[in-house]
């Protein structure tokens, strides 16, 4: 070797010795690089299938909330035909109908409580006394009464019904109103008395 390729050969060997020195740095970046990314990517496909679960949980409570909604429809139509029934057995003579058809008839009225019942519809209580309930009761009217307390319910005018915990029809219901006192009528005539 001659002189002149000795410092070449030393520049060599150390550019080979730098890199060298340099790599476990480029590669401890290289590491923390690769590193980075695989975070960003777990977190990526943690809120993926985040928003999985939620759009699952979305998507069966509106398919609930669809199915629930019409069967609410449905068993209202179904709860005026009830009506119905019931307003035509209160219509019915007792001396005027076949016993074979009442039976029939009674048959009918058994058959659509026990579907009810199977759908886990309820009538809601609602009597003569009751305090009236703003979420299970509707007003009607209100009836004048100087011996009940106020805000009670006077007279049933039409069943409501629940399906399960939920409202489906609330019952129509005539609520007493309290009534002031009248004058007594010796303070009366004491007025038409003064009058010319």
């Amino acid at each position: 070797m001659t002189e002149e390729q000795q410092p070449d050969e030393l520049e060599n060997m150390e550019k080979q010795l730098d890199e060298q020195l340099d790599e476990p740095a480029r590669l401890q970046a290289e590491l923390d690089e690769t590193s980075r990314e695989k975070d960003q990517f777990k977190n990526m496909a943690q809120r993926a299938q985040a928003d999985l679960v939620n759009y699952r949980r979305r998507a069966a409570e509106e398919v609930s909330e669809a199915r629930q909604s019409s069967n609410s429809r449905l068993l209202i139509r179904l709860l005026l035909v009830v009506d119905d029934m019931n307003r035509a057995f209160d219509a019915i003579p007792e001396d005027a109908v076949a016993p074979g058809w009442l039976a029939g008839l009674e048959l009918v009225r058994r058959n659509l409580q026990s579907v009810m019942d199977s759908e886990g519809v309820t009538k809601i209580d609602a009597e003569e006394g009751q305090p009236f309930d703003v979420h299970e009761h509707e007003a009607v009217f209100f009836e004048p009464s100087p011996d009940r307390e106020e805000g009670v319910v006077v007279n049933v005018i039409r069943d409501g019904y629940k399906l399960h915990d939920r409202v489906l029809r609330a019952a129509q219901v005539s609520v007493s109103q309290k009534v002031d006192p009248e004058p007594p009528a010796t303070e009366e005539r004491k007025i038409d008395q003064e009058a010319p």
